[in-house]
């Protein structure tokens, strides 16, 4: 597959996870990709190594996010990893994948964690937007990472759900700001998913039945049921589809 031939792509928190199916499903549609982690180096190395194996290009960038001057950071990785491929700085699709969970029911929320997630969940996506925009050429995309929580009443992760409450209001006011360049700006809403962030929730095979449950599928969501949607929002044929909240859940809630 080429329909991203020649295009570059920046995934945040592609060392696992959906983040790592995202970066895997855009090189195999031909995009250079920026393999982003915060501190597990091997891991994304190793999502490198396999799309090279695959036949792609991707390289990795080290930034930790939710910290002052991420965003500048990032970026010096972003274009030091370019000029070693023979590229200069330019981007076509973001995707603003990488987040923190785990905040629990109101009576243990904390303000130190409160600031923790809002930090990386919110504050972080935002400015690398802003900074994205200098980079990105003119008809490019970016793609957030929501969650079902969002529109879902989730008592037990209440922080969690308010920071992605607000990346999609963020999502609906930048695509119409960035519009007049042809930018496209959704985001992807995914339910439970089979990753690191939530295997404690799948501990025992019990655990695991009832997260199924939530989908009409009877299953539990993979990194690639969501990576898929996020390839077509990335692409050409996404032209037309901007402020979105795609749901990506499995028919969670029906």
């Amino acid at each position: 597959m080429d329909s991203l031939a020649g295009k570059v792509a920046l995934v945040t928190g592609a060392s696992r996870g959906i983040g790592r199916g995202i970066a895997r499903r855009l090189a195999r549609d031909g995009a250079l990709v920026a393999v982003h982690y915060g501190t597990r180096e091997p891991a994304a190395l190793e999502v490198v190594d396999a799309i090279r194996k695959d036949g792609g290009r991707a390289f990795a960038v080290g930034a930790p996010l939710g910290v002052e001057g991420d965003a500048e950071a990032l970026y010096g990785g972003f274009a030091a990893g370019m000029a070693a491929e023979g590229e200069s700085p330019v981007l076509d699709i973001l995707v603003n994948n990488a987040g923190v969970s785990g905040s629990g029911r109101i009576g243990a929320a904390s303000s130190e964690n409160f600031d923790r997630m809002f930090a990386v969940n919110v504050k972080a996506p935002l400015f690398l937007i802003q900074r994205g925009l200098e980079l990105l050429r003119d008809d490019g995309r970016i793609v957030n990472i929501s969650s079902a929580a969002a529109r879902i009443a989730f008592p037990e992760s209440v922080t969690y759900a308010m920071t992605k409450g607000a990346v999609e209001t963020m999502t609906r006011a930048l695509a119409k700001e960035v519009a007049g360049r042809g930018i496209t700006v959704n985001a992807v809403v995914p339910g439970f998913v089979a990753t690191d962030m939530n295997a404690g929730r799948r501990r025992t095979p019990e655990a695991a039945a009832a997260l199924a449950a939530h989908s009409v599928f009877g299953r539990i969501g993979s990194p690639a049921d969501i990576a898929d949607v996020v390839a077509f929002l990335a692409s050409a044929d996404a032209r037309w589809v901007t402020g979105q909240c795609v749901d990506a859940t499995g028919g969670t809630g029906l």
